[in-house]
């Protein structure tokens, strides 16, 4: 069993992967896909884990830096780690023929590693102050920068139905009607909004995170009351504690039309690849139980937790990525 009671904000669910640091997740990452699929180059995963870094650090002249808290540069990066553990699951679970392959695998792995990259502004716009402003069309920026960003890995084939697989991650399109014309890409989508889901769930801070980071972001990013076209104000959420009110619902809502539903139970392959233990649903589930005693008690202070923030503001240090020497050719700054 898994003690989560030892576990650091900043590291995975095992407590052996720091999910902060770049290096780490890409060894940890290269290892899975390297023993899954022992031919298959690394070169495209490594370029792709060192351009994000150059990124989220704001040292790619392109781009302001990762400025939002809750989508910072950990949250990608664990949601990454989860992904390829749930392909490793997958693919030890099924025969040759129905496994998704390498080239599919290192195309989901790369997006998302980039699933949250719309969140970064151009350097060109003038009109958006901060990331959180693109809440609302973040996904489909995201897909329109791998569209250019494929390209520089040797990937750019695949871009037509990543723009539409990223969709997996978010709420801009309905999921149910996502056609990818591919079923394996179907069932990497799947893995990849699962992952996404369970890994920011299982976050050791998750609940002080929603409450000191999450909301701020659907302040700023229209999510927290909605303007509906007959000019009415929803209000979704009027603070932070209501936003957390709500966690329980959400999840239960969550588990059963996208987890349990659309995704049609991928989580499970997380069990597979760590032997038997799905650490990432215990993680989550673990969470929700300690938010459930802090909603039957009013027992607020309990969420006392303070981890960690990887923007570009707080990471003004040498990268653990080697980097590389030409600016990315990106297209996404036009289109900001």
């Amino acid at each position: 069993m898994a003690d989560f009671s030892a576990r650091r904000s900043n590291y995975d669910v095992t407590n052996a992967v720091e999910v902060s640091a770049p290096r780490q997740v890409a060894d940890a990452v290269s290892e899975i896909y390297s023993a899954l699929y022992p031919h298959a180059s690394l070169k495209p995963l490594r370029r792709a884990f060192t351009d994000f870094d150059r990124l989220f650090r704001g040292e790619d002249p392109e781009f302001h830096g990762c400025d939002t808290e809750y989508h910072d540069l950990q949250h990608s990066l664990d949601v990454t780690l989860a992904l390829a553990r749930h392909i490793d699951g997958h693919e030890r679970s099924h025969r040759p023929h129905a496994r998704i392959g390498a080239r599919r695998a290192a195309v989901g792995i790369i997006t998302a590693l980039y699933h949250d990259v719309g969140y970064l502004r151009s350097v060109r716009d003038r009109r958006h102050q901060h990331g959180a402003e693109y809440t609302l069309k973040h996904v489909t920026r995201g897909g329109n920068f791998l569209d250019d960003y494929l390209d520089t890995v040797g990937l750019g084939n695949e871009a037509p139905i990543v723009r539409r697989m990223i969709h997996f991650t978010g709420y801009e399109k309905d999921i149910r009607r996502l056609e990818l014309g591919d079923e394996k890409y179907t069932r990497l989508g799947h893995l990849l909004g699962t992952a996404d889901l369970t890994a920011q769930m299982a976050d050791r801070c998750y609940l002080e995170k929603c409450r000191d980071r999450l909301y701020p972001e659907f302040v700023t990013g229209g999510m927290a009351k909605r303007t509906l076209p007959d000019g009415q104000v929803k209000v979704l959420y009027t603070s932070a504690r209501d936003l957390l009110k709500k966690t329980p619902d959400f999840f239960s809502i969550t588990l059963r039309d996208r987890l349990d539903g659309v995704f049609a139970g991928a989580h499970s392959y997380a069990a597979k690849h760590f032997g038997g233990e799905n650490l990432y649903m215990e993680a989550v589930r673990r969470n929700l139980k300690h938010l459930d005693f802090v909603l039957r008690h009013n027992a607020w202070s309990l969420l006392r937790r303070q981890p960690p923030l990887y923007t570009a503001e707080t990471l003004r240090k040498p990268s653990d990525c080697e980097h590389v020497a030409t600016t990315i050719p990106f297209g996404l700054a036009a289109r900001a």
